[in-house]
């Protein structure tokens, strides 16, 4: 599961995102990629159940980059606990995913093996995604 090994603070504020992504909108490593079309966090077991998904579906051939990191922490307070007594404690790590991210990419593998293995990694998001392909990729037989 993909988490910190150390952060500055341990507690963070919720904050809000509005807006499109600033960075991280065009593809960099691959050939192909799943891009975000909604907001949302994301948290370290989705991104690894996604990453999973692509590399079976792969048949661990070809890249994979996975493009944000959970470095959020979220705290939740134990269950049946009164109000008040001061902020919960860290319970998991999320990636703040706002519109126009890339999540992941791939290469090394045929466009239609791509597309369907973006899909699965799809599912298992809790964001709306479009796949797309890299504006110079020249399908080789």
């Amino acid at each position: 599961m993909l988490q910190p090994k150390k952060t500055k603070f341990r507690k963070q504020q919720k904050g809000r995102m509005k807006g499109n992504s600033g960075r991280g909108t065009t593809i960099a490593f691959g050939s192909f990629a799943i891009k975000s079309l909604e907001t949302a966090w994301v948290t370290g077991r989705q991104l690894e159940a996604a990453r999973q998904a692509v590399t079976r579906y792969m048949k661990r051939e070809g890249n994979i980059w996975i493009r944000v990191f959970p470095d959020k922490p979220v705290t939740k307070k134990p269950a049946e606990v009164r109000m008040g007594k001061g902020k919960g404690e860290p319970e998991l790590f999320v990636a703040r995913v706002k519109p126009g991210r890339i999540l992941f990419e791939a290469d090394g593998v045929p466009i239609d093996v791509a597309k369907e293995a973006m899909r699965l990694a799809a599912q298992k998001l809790p964001v709306k995604t479009k796949f797309i392909v890299r504006r110079d990729y020249v399908e080789t037989i």
